[in-house]
């Protein structure tokens, strides 16, 4: 396993119910780069998942079958198998559920069922073949999920700088990023939701929030009246095409559990490897990660159903640019060609166009929004949490 990555809990997360096994890995990795899988053949898991794009498209929203584009942003598969729960609002509980339901949904693949899965994967005579090699048996849908679950789950990303540092390394982070770090864990209050400690290293709280980015374009009473009356409780097929085909969408976690309290919600994505995953948030609306740090530091944006924690941060633009900093710094090795690219690229664009950013809401010369957090009183915050100390 990369640096950074307990081994205690990939052994936790692998299910006894499906075994990694070389050959099931490879089978899995043939059936999500193939794009036979999808009703016109034009379409495969890794066409919304791309290997060379750390396993993301780029898109704000993805496009599948006949040039369609759902209502989701694609996240990273990398470290998938970590997760909790799958897909922004958690609908799956499972990676061999999350790997199923692209397949027959109709704007992604646009298989039209699981039985119609099973048939176009069994003509296929090196299918059929792995298949009673690997499984046993003759094809079936869960094991076409099983299969690409025990692929995904390969997919472990981490000897980033930052976990260069934790490990003792002084000259893994530049000043700007270590300053970034404090500021994650004091004033920004990120560290609210994407919590990290060295048994569970991802950046997520693996819960639900608000934070206001549907608040842009949903009138969230209408459509949660609208939902409540449609949403068959436990159906995943039905919540999978409301969430990537209608404007139910913007409701998020509400779609899954009817709980008024989990309208506009979405889940708190893992921060590894986050430079390279633009454009961000459940719809792609925000184009970089200034983007992302304009939007927190004005304290969201206002809704009935705002996360309690949502208040604005006061952070200046060096601060921000420290933030951001730090973030990069969370990318792995294997990408760094990459991610100096794309940093450069954002940075650019943020030079140029900033549409989140509201100075005046940040510094609490409007609105309401609360008080900044203090900063931890320590001598220097960005070495909290080491596991060792460089001499």
């Amino acid at each position: 396993l990369p640096l950074g990555i307990p081994r205690d809990l990939y052994q936790f997360v692998t299910p006894k119910d499906n075994p990694e096994t070389p050959e099931k890995i490879a089978l899995g990795k043939q059936l999500f780069f193939d794009t036979r899988l999808s009703a016109d053949g034009t379409v495969s898991c890794a066409t919304c998942h791309a290997q060379d794009k750390a396993f993301v498209d780029r898109f704000p929203t993805s496009k599948g079958i006949k040039g369609q584009f759902g209502k989701r942003n694609a996240p990273t598969v990398l470290n998938a198998l970590f997760q909790q729960t799958f897909f922004l609002d958690g609908r799956a509980p499972s990676l061999e559920e999350q790997a199923k339901l692209p397949i027959v949904n109709p704007v992604e693949m646009g298989v039209k069922d699981g039985a119609a899965v099973t048939a176009k994967v069994a003509s296929i005579p090196e299918y059929s073949e792995a298949f009673q090699k690997v499984f046993g048996h003759a094809v079936t849908y869960d094991d076409v999920g099983r299969a690409i679950a025990a692929f995904e789950r390969t997919l472990i990303a981490g000897d980033s700088p930052f976990d260069r540092f934790m490990a003792g390394d002084d000259k893994a982070l530049t000043d700007s990023e270590r300053r970034g770090w404090s500021l994650f864990n004091g004033k920004g209050r990120c560290v609210s939701c994407h919590g990290f400690n060295a048994t569970q290293p991802f950046f997520t709280d693996n819960r639900f929030h608000n934070i206001g980015i549907a608040a842009h374009k949903a009138n969230f009473v209408e459509l949660a009246v609208k939902a409540r009356g449609m949403v068959e409780s436990g159906n995943i097929k039905q919540i999978d095409e409301l969430a990537i085909q209608t404007d139910l969408s913007e409701l998020g976690r509400f779609l899954v559990t009817k709980n008024y309290a989990d309208i506009g919600a979405f889940k708190t994505s893992g921060l590894r490897n986050i430079a390279l995953t633009a454009p961000y948030m459940h719809d792609g609306s925000l184009a970089t990660l200034w983007d992302v740090m304009d939007h927190y530091n004005k304290g969201g944006i206002q809704n009935p159903f705002l996360d309690g924690g949502m208040q604005r941060l006061g952070l200046t633009e060096n601060e921000i640019d420290d933030l951001v900093a730090f973030l990069g710094s969370l990318t792995s090795s294997e990408f760094k060609a990459d991610n100096d690219a794309e940093m450069s690229r954002q940075k650019e664009l943020a030079a140029t166009k900033r549409p989140e950013r509201d100075t005046d809401a940040a510094m609490g010369r409007k609105g309401h929004l609360g008080d900044v957090a203090p900063d931890p009183d320590v001598k220097d915050p960005a070495l909290v949490g080491r596991t060792a100390i460089a001499k």
